[in-house]
């Protein structure tokens, strides 16, 4: 939830009929697309610097003129809290990926995977139309397969959960077409290549052993965003 969770529970809340008859309302939707460059620390990383992939979002954004037009919904207690804030943006399911990892093998190492998170805050240090520049964290769920032919890199499946923080420049083109860029880097329990377990790690903690260990994946991206109104009767 996007960037004050707070502030949308207040405003969901209100939007539960106090009235026998619900209201219309209408509010934009947000579809974000495009490429990504993964940037992963240790062995994967000295073999190859960058592996592709693709970030998504999708987000229902309530900005303050539909808080205001339907400020009578909103319970006295929230009122004034919901009043000072710009926007809202709510992601609609937990099982929206994230980000896609789609790198096959070029030279020597392949990578295959998907990023869902669940859990987001954001918190907004430029929001002045038509520039937007937030910084956000979150927790992730990452599951990627790894293969490759350098004897350093074994076959792995790396699952493990993990936080990220981030930051984004949104500028908008037009009401409906904006273009962002950003970078996030995802901290993960570290994974050894090869195994479910620790790796290295878990003989002998230490830098070098992190090193050979997935534990961290940057990610640079630059997405297109699409915005389209979408009414529904609350």
């Amino acid at each position: 939830m996007k960037p004050s969770w707070i502030g949308f529970l207040a405003f969901a809340l209100s939007l539960v009929p106090a009235a026998p008859r619900a209201e219309p309302v209408t509010v934009p939707v947000d579809i974000g697309v495009g490429p990504a460059a993964y940037v992963i620390t240790g062995p994967v990383f000295d073999d190859q610097p960058a592996h592709a992939g693709l970030k998504i979002s999708i987000q229902a954004i309530i900005d303050q003129a539909t808080i205001r037009a339907h400020q009578n919904r909103i319970p006295a207690r929230y009122r004034q809290q919901a009043m000072r804030m710009r926007e809202v943006r709510y992601s609609p399911s937990i099982f929206i990926p994230d980000a896609l990892i789609i790198s096959p093998k070029i030279h020597n190492t392949g990578i295959y995977g998907v990023t869902w998170r669940p859990i987001s805050i954001g918190l907004p240090l430029i929001d002045a139309a038509p520039v937007r520049l937030g910084l956000s964290a979150g927790l992730l769920v990452t599951y990627a397969f790894l293969y490759s032919d350098v004897a350093e890199l074994p076959t792995t499946h790396f699952i493990r959960p993990g936080l990220d923080i981030g930051a984004e420049l949104e500028v908008a083109l037009t009401q409906s077409l904006l273009i962002s860029l950003g970078w996030a880097s995802g901290l993960y329990v570290p994974q050894g290549l090869g195994t479910f377990g620790m790796g290295p790690l878990g003989d002998e903690p230490s830098w070098d052993a992190l090193r050979q260990t997935l534990w961290h994946f940057g990610q640079g991206f630059l997405k297109l965003h699409f915005r389209f109104p979408y009414t529904v009767n609350l």
